[in-house]
């Protein structure tokens, strides 16, 4: 396999198929990618990318792909990297190029001092997912070279050895979870969003090998994450397997003892919704409990003595000690601040959140435009901004906020959880002011919630 850097400092339908396209428009992508690979932002630090040619040796990665990180700044020492995963085929692969660029999965990294990764396998539509998201097919290798190569990409080399947050969606859940069980003493949690791997044996899938549960793994915090229209109560149609995929995986950890739970979207079938609002702060806990306190150390065991359970498709959880029903059928929740969310996720998604999410920064004014930095709320992401000129409301940006899988964001969201290409920019032209004044400008963050951030003035 061949890495390629983006400028260092800047930043099957069967395996037949798959290896007939790789012949034909992968082998020859030395200079470019194929279309719709062919389209990302750019990596200007804080961002790096490295991209890998297809492979056509046994037991590597038949597909290319890109590796796009970003790095906090003034970082001094990674802890950890967080995974945001894509799911399969070219629409869902493709979102992986925007994965690092989410300003909201950047507010949970900056906190625990973690970088954010987001993979782009570039799976032809038809071609068969479990090439790459089976990670021993190849993508695990990759995984793990692409973190040493962009470790020295951006300075910090530790990143090939720190701990991983993985998050993934339909197929990328099968790969996160894959992950968990070939290398539970390097993940620190997971959240399987509409996907699952395999514990044993399905003689409706052959292809599809099983994995091991080793004792370790049990130790590894899990969230699985399926939409209620994808066999909960909706037991038809397309996604229909996931909940029963769901249902047998967790039954074979949480029977064993393993730390995970169950959180039924209410309101979605595949899509990601709003998953976020609870998968971020799940997250949070998790990492703020495993993380090593010094770099090297190994993950903390997860804390067991505050947790909550409660029956994977109920409404309600209670601290285990008062949880009447079998707790190895249960749905593990490691707090009550956790529960709490998740509660309220169940119903209907609506979290609640009281905390305004921080101001912009560096607001400056160049004649008519106004550019400006922001952080999103960690609790409830950015929804948008408010654009002041002497006082008064002028604009809110964007104008007309739409997200059709769930809260509308500032960047957008495809179907796999990523903004949208091309990436917005924090910017304003204000086309009306007056030539003759000089007009007084200041810039509010809102959050998802609608709560305002502390207005930031121009200079």
């Amino acid at each position: 396999m061949h890495a390629r850097s983006r400028c260092p400092r800047r930043a099957l339908r069967g395996a037949t198929l798959a290896i007939f396209w790789i012949a034909v428009s992968g082998l020859a992508t030395a200079r470019a990618q194929q279309p719709p690979y062919d389209v990302f932002p750019s990596a200007e630090p804080p961002y790096y990318r490295v991209r890998y040619e297809a492979s056509t040796e046994q037991g590597k990665l038949i597909f290319g792909v890109n590796y796009t990180v970003w790095i906090p700044a003034e970082v001094k020492t990674l802890r950890g990297v967080i995974v945001h995963q894509h799911g399969c085929g070219e629409g869902s692969c493709k979102s992986g190029l925007t994965g690092a660029f989410d300003l909201h999965w950047q507010a949970l990294a900056k906190k625990h001092d973690c970088a954010l990764l987001a993979p782009s396998y570039e799976q032809p539509q038809q071609a068969n997912c479990q090439m790459w998201c089976d990670p021993r097919n190849g993508s695990d290798a990759a995984f793990q070279q692409g973190l040493a190569d962009l470790g020295k990409q951006c300075g910090h080399p530790e990143l090939a050895s720190v701990p991983w947050a993985l998050w993934g969606h339909s197929g990328g859940g099968h790969w996160a979870g894959g992950m968990v069980l070939l290398h539970p003493d390097r993940v620190a949690a997971a959240w399987l969003r509409s996907g699952v791997p395999l514990l044993e044996a399905n003689p409706d899938r052959p292809t599809i090998k099983p994995h091991t549960l080793s004792d370790a793994a049990l130790q590894v915090p899990v969230m699985c994450n399926p939409g209620t229209k994808e066999g909960v109560t909706v037991k038809d149609g397309r996604f229909a397997g996931v909940w029963p995929a769901n249902e047998a995986f967790f039954g074979h950890v949480r029977g064993r003892g393993g730390l995970i739970g169950v959180a039924v979207d209410p309101l979605t079938a595949h899509e990601c919704g709003n998953q976020r609002y609870l998968a971020i702060p799940w997250l949070d806990t998790c990492l703020e409990a495993r993380l090593p306190k010094s770099p090297g150390e190994p993950l903390r065991p997860m804390t067991t003595d505050n947790a909550w359970l409660a029956q994977p498709t109920g409404a309600e959880a209670a601290a285990a000690s008062q949880f009447e029903g079998d707790p190895l059928r249960a749905a593990w929740l490691p707090n009550e601040a956790v529960a709490q969310r998740w509660m309220q996720y169940v119903k209907d998604t609506a979290i609640v959140d009281t905390t305004p999410p921080p101001a912009p920064t560096h607001v400056k004014q160049q004649g008519r435009q106004l550019t400006w930095e922001a952080e999103a709320d960690l609790e409830s992401g950015l929804a948008g901004f408010l654009i002041e000129r002497d006082g008064q409301p002028l604009t809110q940006l964007p104008e007309k906020p739409k997200n059709p899988f769930g809260r509308p964001i500032f960047q957008g969201l495809q179907y796999s959880d990523t903004p949208a290409q091309p990436l917005v920019r924090m910017a304003f032209t204000d086309t009306e002011a007056d030539p003759n004044r000089q007009h007084v400008y200041r810039v509010i963050a809102i959050n998802t919630v609608g709560l305002k951030s502390k207005p930031a003035a121009a200079k």
